[in-house]
């Protein structure tokens, strides 16, 4: 490529694209358009007679008191960050184990959202904490204008209920920190120009002592300005009875370098394949994903998708991987496609595995012949998913779902049996549906499962308006949760629900996921299309009853497939999309997203994005489904200038459309409960709009 080439590829999508100005975020312009767009689609669906009384239903499903309090464990206390009604914004709140699995809950809150953003007239929205291991009760308070992803981070005292004086604080920004000690932090933020990555993360890590200005703390290490990102983190492991801090480089999505900080501030890197992911630590333990076969050395060779183990401290010491071993290779299992989720107690490794996208919870502990591996009785043909595991003890709260079987919580302590602590109420009489997974071949012959929730009574002449997802991408796997309040209307109101489980995802391992990236990726469009089909030639349902619906990279899958096959489905919905496939590297997060799509400035890979991008495709010619696009200014992950674009320029071409924007909301859509209540009631009125009357 010659040394401009790429710069000049940037300028003419630029100089291509008249709606470029829909970029500016909080642009005059750009809000005085999406506000006009507001009142041309607002007073439809909220006219519409079923959606005051469908906005109250999702509401009360949603805020429900009798929903389960999921949380965290942490010391044998359980934390939980409750909304409701009276707390829009949310409570922290805790309460012991035992008083937890009891019938009667008594909490004891440690803050209060809602009073915060009042006393300090913000907008703010809570989004987790970051306590020093040895005292729990110092945090760093993390909170988000608007619902953003960058954060501003504040140590807070949870027992004294109270922000600390002179205590450590962070501007807003993406940023990454982690306990060393009580007095020092390692922390990777915006340190000012030239301390970003193109992605929009912090390139550098500096060592942060109590009272020392910020500025002036000592950086331990910084990567390349086209890199993805640095992080950090600290393992807490009681079987060593110490905490592992450890830097984490970034090249890009789905790659890093681990490397553990020593006692003297220096960095020593973890020899594993740069595509391999850290789980965690058991003892002397690291435990890491494999994405591709290793061979150590020219050893023996671990395959792609196996967990493994090796040795923490002599690994870092001496550069060379030593005592490797595996502790679950889904490649040589006949019971197992995939591992989903990873968590580590003090004794033991938990996995949640997937055979068929079923969930199956496994134990492995440390012996002296290597790993013992033990399944754990949990129901069948559902999904599992690790709530909170104790690093203080032997002790992990799972929960066990499936489309029509509403969440049930266990606890499993030490070796005891798993016991039901909590279960939710059904929020609908699930008599007469049915349960269905079904294969399909791809364009390719590959085999594409996918679920289908139905009535049992319903005819197979087409007829049915049938609501079908997926994702797609980023290893992501979509498993059988139990319906959510749209889903559940949208259901006992005469729908279908189908949920595909298409290439690009996680649930069959790696190779499921690399099989659809970059000039792959159009076998995830093609997975979705065949699904489609197959409910139109299966009598299911037709292509004017027919709704695809799907959120940021399943935001460009509904949108690209509706583009490539508009005759196929009557109703669209597109959710903080990913939609302008030529510029979503120059947008907020994009850069760091390449590793899956490819990099637009390279005329190869700007040669197989073209074929998909469908702000580039989109015709005045051909007759689509009218969409409806929705996301928000708050989103700093995903721009909203994508699906700002694509409803202008469908709007220009004549083209029906439908686009809403809230004012806030971020990546998650909602800031708040009430405001997932409206966004999900327009939905639903737009869907029955569509597929139904």
């Amino acid at each position: 490529m010659i040394e401009n080439e790429s710069d000049s590829i940037a300028e003419n999508t630029m100089s291509d694209d008249p709606f470029i100005w829909l970029e500016d975020v909080d642009g005059e312009r750009s809000l005085a358009w999406a506000a006009e767009q507001n009142e041309k689609s607002l007073p439809r669906l909220r006219g519409d007679f079923r959606f005051a009384e469908i906005q109250n239903q999702v509401q009360q499903i949603i805020t429900s008191d009798d929903r389960i309090p999921f949380g965290s464990l942490v010391d044998g206390m359980v934390y939980n960050f409750w909304q409701d009604d009276e707390h829009i914004r949310g409570i922290l709140r805790r309460t012991s184990l035992e008083s937890y699995a009891s019938e009667t809950i008594q909490w004891e809150t440690v803050l209060d959202v809602d009073a915060l953003a009042i006393l300090e007239s913000a907008n703010w929205v809570y989004k987790g904490r970051n306590c020093l291991s040895s005292d729990p009760d110092r945090c760093l308070l993390l909170l988000s204008d608007g619902g953003k992803d960058a954060i501003v981070a504040r140590e807070y005292d949870l027992d004294r209920q109270q922000f600390i004086d002179g205590g450590f604080e962070l501007d807003e920004a993406k940023s990454r920190m982690a306990w060393v000690d009580a007095n020092t932090l390692v922390v990777a933020t915006d340190f000012g120009p030239g301390s970003l990555t193109t992605s929009g993360y912090p390139r550098s890590v500096r060592l942060w002592h109590r009272g020392t200005d910020l500025a002036n703390a000592q950086q331990i290490f910084e990567i390349d300005v086209e890199e993805t990102s640095v992080g950090t983190r600290t393992y807490s492991v009681m079987r060593a009875n110490r905490d592992y801090t450890v830097v984490r480089r970034a090249p890009d999505f789905f790659t890093e370098e681990i490397l553990l900080l020593n006692d003297q501030g220096e960095l020593a890197p973890l020899p594993l394949p740069i595509d391999a992911s850290l789980q965690g630590i058991l003892g002397q333990h690291a435990i890491a994903l494999l994405r591709s076969d290793w061979s150590p050395d020219g050893g023996e060779t671990f395959a792609a998708g196996s967990l493994i183990s090796m040795n923490l401290e002599e690994g870092t010491r001496s550069g060379i991987a030593t005592d490797v071993a595996t502790i679950l290779a889904p490649a040589i299992s006949d019971e197992v496609d995939a591992i989903d989720d990873v968590a580590i107690t003090s004794e033991s490794i938990y996995l949640t595995v997937l055979k068929d996208v079923a969930g199956v919870l496994l134990r492995a502990r440390p012996s002296d012949a290597g790993w013992e591996l033990e399944r754990i009785s949990l129901p069948d043909e559902g999904a599992i998913q690790i709530v909170a595991a104790d690093h203080g003890s032997d002790t992990v709260m799972l929960n066990y779902e499936s489309f029509l079987i509403p969440d049930t919580l266990y606890l499993v302590e030490g070796d005891a049996e798993p016991r039901v602590i909590k279960a939710l109420e059904p929020r609908f009489d699930a008599s007469d549906y049915v349960t269905e997974q079904k294969f399909v071949s791809s364009a390719d012959g590959t085999r594409i499962p996918y679920f289908v929730v139905r009535s049992t009574n319903l005819p197979l002449d087409g007829s049915t308006p049938t609501e079908l997802t997926a994702y797609g991408g980023f290893e992501v796997s979509r498993t059988p949760a139990y319906l959510s309040a749209l889903d559940q209307i949208w259901l006992t109101r005469g729908g279908a629900f189908v949920l595909a489980n298409i290439r690009g995802g996680g649930e069959y391992g790696p190779a499921w996921h690399q099989a659809a990236l970059l000039e792959n990726r159009q076998r995830a469009f093609d997975d979705f299309i065949a699904v489609a089909e197959d409910l139109i030639d299966s009598g299911l349902t037709s292509s004017p009853h027919l709704g695809i619906r799907g959120g940021s990279n399943g935001g460009l899958l509904v949108t690209a497939v509706m583009i490539q096959r508009p005759e196929l489905f009557g109703a669209i919905i597109s959710a903080v999309p990913l939609i302008d496939m030529l510029r979503y590297h120059k947008l907020l997060a994009g850069a760091s997203w390449m590793a899956e799509y490819g990099n637009p400035d390279i005329p190869e890979h700007r040669a197989f994005i073209s074929e998909y991008s469908p702000y580039q495709l989109v015709s005045a010619d051909v007759d689509y489904p009218e969409i409806f696009l929705w996301t928000n200014p708050k989103d700093d992950r995903v721009h909203p200038g994508h699906a700002r674009k694509m409803a202008a320029r469908m709007i220009e071409q004549g083209h029906d459309i439908i686009y809403f924007e809230n004012a806030e909301g971020g990546h998650g859509g909602g800031a708040n409960l009430m405001q997932q209540a409206q966004t999900t009631a327009l939905q639903l009125v737009y869907l029955f709009q569509q597929l139904t009357d």
